[in-house]
Formats: structure tokens, sequence, C-alpha cells
């Protein structure tokens, strides 16, 4: 099935490239483009999209707004029933004042615009498959906030939970049936997948990886992919989640 895409981004030079970035997908198509907030939720209205790639600053109507009204849905019409268009952040800047308001607002993504062409590609579909996928620099931040911060290797033995913002709490403050848990390795994972899964608890990208470690960035995707795999998890921040939780994050690397 194709994914169909609407892009809103008050730069044409960077709705072309989106465009041209998401053209070269099979399963990709770029149905409308949209340049401020106003424009956008019209664009949505008529097209009825699956994904839409939202600047956070537009005229007329900020990206959080339009973020807001698409992810609520769009109000049926004699044609189409109500639909609810997931949404992916792309912007420039990654203010928490920004990053929260959208993942609560509902966004399906939060991307960076210069995370490259694999993360746009991987958000859109991820976002289609009703997943989430946050730039990695942005998922360390959120992951510090969700953990309190625990220094790597300041854990016990075994799985311990991980604790979401509530009512201004601290993760310690809630009871343990209702934080939710890190994912448990369905397979063991090995010594270099270890190293790999610390490093994306990082926040660095597979080409990060490759240059720090002198493999291939289509070797260090192979890793990751296996990862997923063992731990049942569909992307690099459920990854991150279990590297934090079990102290790979910050871990002395072994000498290969």
């Amino acid at each position: 099935m194709t994914i169909r895409v609407l892009v809103a981004d008050d730069q044409e030079m960077v709705r072309r490239g989106l465009r041209r970035i998401l053209a070269n997908q099979p399963d990709i198509e770029v149905v409308g483009e949209a340049a401020d907030g106003v424009a956008a939720l019209e664009a949505a209205r008529v097209l009825r999209p699956d994904v839409a790639l939202v600047d956070i600053r537009m005229p007329r109507m900020d990206g959080l707004e339009v973020t807001r009204r698409l992810a609520e849905g769009i109000p049926a019409d004699g044609t189409h029933p109500k639909t609810r268009v997931r949404v992916v952040v792309v912007t420039t800047f990654d203010l928490d004042e920004y990053v929260y308001p959208a993942l609560r607002y509902g966004a399906a993504g939060f991307l960076l615009k210069r995370s490259g062409a694999t993360l746009l590609v991987e958000a859109v579909r991820a976002a289609m498959a009703g997943d989430s996928l946050i730039s990695p620099s942005i998922t360390v931040r959120l992951l510090r906030h969700v953990t309190g911060s625990r220094p790597a290797g300041n854990h016990s033995t075994g799985t311990r939970s991980v604790g979401r913002r509530s009512g201004g709490r601290s993760t310690g403050d809630r009871p343990a049936a209702d934080r939710p848990t890190a994912p448990r390795a369905l397979e063991a994972l090995t010594e270099r997948e270890t190293e790999i899964a610390g490093q994306v608890g990082e926040g660095k990208t597979n080409a990060d990886i490759a240059r720090e470690l002198f493999i291939s960035a289509g070797t260090v995707k192979t890793h990751v992919a296996s990862i997923q795999r063992k731990l049942g998890v569909r992307n690099r921040v459920g990854i991150a989640v279990h590297a934090w939780e079990m102290g790979y994050v910050g871990r002395q690397r072994p000498e290969w």
C-alpha cells in the first residue's frame, strides 16, 4: 500500500527537498504541499493524507496547533469519514517547548531537519505503522527525563522499570505496577550488539556508530535490526530505553 504524504513547511526549498527524498521510495507518494498552517489544514481536509510532515514555525498557524488538529482528526464530510492524520514534526528546532507539546498533542514523530534522508523515510513508515520515531539527540533527552537521569551502571540485576512524567512526580514516586517496563530481551544480545545498543542509547546515528567502531554503516544497520528483533521492539527508541535501563549507556567499550 502506498503511503500518502502531505508536506507543510513555509520554505519552498525545504518542501522541494523533502519531496525529492520521498519520491525515491516506491511505497511513498507526496500528494500535496502547504506553505503555512492554515493551508496545511485545508490541504489535509481535501487530500486526506496518511501522514503529514509539519514544520513548527509557519505563518498564520504554527505547527503545534496544526499537529493538534490533525491528530484529533479531520471532520467527516459527504465523501470521507473522520480522518486522523499521523503527524511527523520536521523542524530545525529541538527546544523542549516544542518537543513536549508536539508529542503531547499526538505527533507520531519528531525529527530535526539535519537528521537525514534515512531517518525521514523511516519516520514516515513508522508513523504509518502506528509507531513513532524521534531524532536520536531528542531521544536521549527524553530518556533522561523518563528515567530520572539515572547514571549508567547504577542498576540492580535484571530489568528495571521506566517511569514517565505524571503530575510532576518523579519515577520513584509511582507504584511499581504503574510504571512501564523496559523491553526484555527475547534472546541474549551479543557483546557487539550490547555495545551498539549503548551507543543508540547515547543518541548516535548509524553513521556515528560506524565511524566510532570502524565498521560500515551497513554492518551497524544489520546489528540494529538484530537488536530490534531480539528485544521485540520496532525502532531505535525501544533499543535506547533498554540500553538505559540495563546500564549499557556510558559503559566502557571492550578492545576488539
